[in-house]
């Protein structure tokens, strides 16, 4: 993959090559991993009305072809063209005596031809029809005209009771929950993000001047990221569901359980620090994951910190001096923990790619896209959350010890106070 072009710079050169070309409209897409999903912008429009329908889709396409990064622009509305329309009149074909099943038949002879049965040859496996009609010269329009009709009267001119009517074309018909519907979709330069593009069409969309009757559903990339945002939620939930459970249980206290999951929480400003400095887009399903897997090593690390401030806490020790004396000693487990993890996933992370056995060493390769950005979200989300856990996890902890010290204070002044007030209430008796 080294030695030949990148596949961009071909797709490029093709529109180029073929950007002159009239009269035909040529596309050029990137393969897709995985199952085909087809063009990240797809937008369904719905109604009753036909003409209401290719208005609102016309006025769509114009308006995101106007934005940049948008390509390859296309819709479901019907071709324009023209179907000829034979109509029989009923009672003047029984004058004549001629059965409207028997004009089909002879129509067909200037169409797809009479089917009179089948035949299979003996090295083939499927069927072959046999049908009869006219030769090639003879399948005109002009032929329809002059066809007759043999009745009990004789060869009667089909043009005694069959008018010919032109009427347009209605090639495909696509319809959703009982309502016509009709497509708008469009592929995006590399580099374009699907939801800048959204949101400016949401924006849009009141001033286009589309009928009230029409209704807009948007499918393809946004209808997965919002599947996939669904469902990273929803696992993320269970999963701080899960923690918060054990923790309570491990701990006994449910302000340490809130505080380990606040740094959870917290961490997700380095995963965005982390794609910052490497210049990557937020990805949903490797961001996702990696922020996933992020939050099982911070809980970790702070699970470690308070285990130990509550076993030397519980020797007697001040508060101040037991989470100093913690931040001692677990300062060397916290930070071997996150250099070693984040010096594993630095050439992840930096598209390094080492090959022992040949000596090479080389920058980039096809499987680096993957995991570029699970890597440096975990790596930038892991150093941020390691200076939460020396700086902000101990002062919580600082925090609590003031507030029960308080407490404790409080209740022992009122219980000073009870005494004295019951004396004073006996004396007065």
């Amino acid at each position: 993959w080294r030695t030949r072009r990148p596949a961009r710079e071909i797709v490029a050169e093709i529109q180029a090559r073929t950007a002159d070309i009239p009269g035909l409209v040529i596309e050029t897409r990137l393969p897709e991993e995985g199952p085909g999903q087809g063009k990240p912008i797809n937008i369904e429009a719905s109604g009753l009305s036909r003409e209401a329908l290719k208005d609102a889709v016309n006025k769509i396409r114009a308006e995101i072809e106007q934005y940049p990064g948008v390509i390859n622009a296309e819709d479901t509305r019907p071709v324009p063209g023209i179907e000829w329309q034979l109509q029989v009149d009923r009672a003047e074909a029984a004058k004549f005596g001629a059965d409207v099943t028997l004009v089909g038949s002879v129509i067909q002879l200037v169409t797809n031809g009479i089917k009179l049965g089948d035949y299979r040859p003996d090295d083939a496996d499927e069927e072959i029809d046999i049908r009869v009609r006219f030769p090639s010269d003879s399948r005109s329009l002009d032929q329809l005209g002059e066809l007759r009709i043999p009745t009990q009267r004789g060869n009667v001119p089909i043009s005694n009771f069959v008018t010919r009517k032109p009427a347009p074309a209605t090639r495909t018909i696509m319809r959703t929950d009982l309502r016509r519907t009709m497509l708008v979709q469009a592929d995006l330069e590399p580099g374009t993000q699907i939801n800048s593009v959204l949101e400016r069409l949401k924006m849009e969309l009141p001033n286009l001047g589309i009928d009230p009757g029409i209704s807009l559903r948007f499918k393809g990339g946004a209808r997965d990221q919002e599947e996939t945002m669904a469902f990273l939620l929803k696992a993320a939930g269970i999963a701080m569901g899960m923690m918060a459970i054990i923790l309570i249980t491990q701990f006994n206290s449910l302000f340490q359980a809130l505080l380990i999951l606040t740094a959870v929480i917290f961490s997700t400003g380095g995963v965005l620090l982390g794609l910052m400095v490497a210049g990557q887009a937020f990805s949903l399903v490797n961001c996702g994951i990696g922020a996933i897997a992020l939050a099982g090593i911070v809980v970790n690390n702070n699970i470690v910190l308070i285990d130990t401030y509550n076993k030397i806490h519980e020797t007697g020790m001040r508060a101040h001096e037991a989470i100093v004396r913690t931040c001692a000693q677990r300062l060397r487990p916290v930070m071997l923990t996150t250099v070693t993890t984040v010096l594993g996933l630095l050439p992840m992370a930096l598209a390094w790619n080492v090959d022992l056995v040949n000596r090479d060493f080389y920058i980039g390769g096809p499987g680096t896209q993957w995991w570029r950005q699970m890597a440096s979200v975990i790596a930038g989300g892991l150093v941020f959350a390691t200076i939460l856990t020396l700086v902000l996890t101990p002062s919580l902890l600082m925090i609590q010890a003031n507030v029960s010290r308080r407490f404790r204070q409080r209740r022992a002044a009122r219980k000073e106070q009870q005494p004295a007030a019951t004396r004073q209430a006996t004396e007065s008796r």
